[in-house]
């Protein structure tokens, strides 16, 4: 994981304190109401969160593009794909 790269984003969501399946329930809803091309930015707390989330990035063909653990915090930025 990188704390170097594009956060750039359009919408920012800010899970920390919740707990799974919470991060990865309400990131999936948050990338359905983007559109293609759109970011978002997703801190959760939960440990959990750091394997979910690409999980589900993965299953969904959105992409990761950059991811950092600092501090108990799993800070991430998703892109909505264009076949989404």
């Amino acid at each position: 994981m990188t704390r170097h790269g594009d956060w750039r984003h359009d919408l920012s969501l800010d899970l920390r304190g919740l707990a799974c399946l919470l991060p990865v329930l309400k990131t999936r809803r948050a990338l359905l109401r983007l559109a293609a091309g759109q970011r978002l930015l997703v801190e959760a707390t939960d440990p959990l969160a750091a394997i979910d989330i690409p999980h589900l990035v993965r299953l969904s063909g959105d992409g990761l593009v950059v991811t950092v653990i600092e501090d108990g915090v799993y800070r991430c930025v998703i892109e909505r794909a264009a076949s989404a």
